[in-house]
């Protein structure tokens, strides 16, 4: 239990928020609306870059600041941009070298559009349903170094993205930050793009302190934000290196992890606070 009455949420989106079809579930609308009502903000953090997380926003009715690109970008529920970190044109340009070398997919963000340069990998469909955006095929990619928000390595290989993780490591070092969204996503963004640093990011945007802010997620690039927060909540789906991080384990996506998480935890806790 936390010490302070918790004033915010912060949320993970896939394999947290939503199922795994990329739905919202009506469960998790009606809780999110119960939180707002006992005057709990609640924002969103995601490796999904604003276009697929806005709409997201508004079926839950936010008002809050989200971190998209994991907080490297901080974007109002209206769409206005707050600050946007780029990688360095330097750091793009060995992200682009080492990913095209390992025979990963690569992709591309930048410009509120989605570069891709393989139309038959079998992610396309599924990240059309998370960025909410089709993909560009192939493009000027030279000219986009200096605006990119993300570049990502893609394969269903875990060895081949274990070693383009650790690859894309040694050749750039401390110039971006490096860690996989999901099994099969090498993601490459500025330095302070990443969950840690994001939701210190949201927290001051929001004027909340991280000891009155839950966090909820479910991979390990989501360790960073839980070790943070006030209250940590690993979803039940997480793997142990995330669950022993947490100190509350809620149920599954699939079974409406973080309105389980709003309901038995979160609600209860504030009214513990205000009696």
């Amino acid at each position: 239990m936390s010490d302070r009455l918790i004033r915010l949420l912060v949320s993970d989106v896939d394999g947290t928020l939503v199922r795994h079809d990329k739905t919202l579930a009506e469960a998790t609308i009606d809780a999110a609306k119960r939180l707002e009502h006992a005057t709990v903000h609640m924002t969103l953090i995601s490796a999904r870059p604003p276009s697929g997380i806005l709409p997201l926003a508004k079926a839950l009715g936010l008002t809050a600041p989200l971190g998209a690109f994991n907080g490297g970008t901080l974007v109002m529920p209206s769409g206005d941009i707050l600050t946007a970190r780029h990688l360095s044109a330097d750091a793009s340009r060995k992200a682009y070298e080492v990913i095209r070398a390992s025979g990963a997919s690569l992709w591309v963000f930048a410009d509120g559009k989605w570069f891709a340069d393989d139309a038959t990998n079998p992610h396309v469909p599924h990240e059309v349903k998370s960025a909410m955006v089709d993909p560009v095929l192939d493009g000027d990619w030279e000219s986009l170094h200096g605006r990119i928000d993300k570049i990502v390595g893609v394969s269903d290989d875990k060895g081949l993205i274990a070693k383009l993780e650790a690859d894309s490591k040694a050749a750039i070092g401390g110039d971006a930050e490096i860690s996989c969204s999901q099994t099969y996503y090498c993601d490459i963004t500025h330095p302070l793009a990443n969950k840690g640093d994001g939701i210190v990011a949201l927290c001051a945007a929001i004027g909340v302190s991280l000891e009155e802010t839950a966090a909820i997620g479910d991979m390990p690039n989501d360790i960073p934000m839980l070790k943070r927060a006030g209250i940590a909540i690993a979803m039940g789906q997480a793997p142990v290196a995330v669950t022993t991080e947490a100190d509350w384990v809620s149920a599954s996506n699939d079974e409406d992890g973080v309105a389980k998480a709003i309901e038995r935890i979160l609600l209860p806790e504030v009214a513990r606070h205000r009696l």
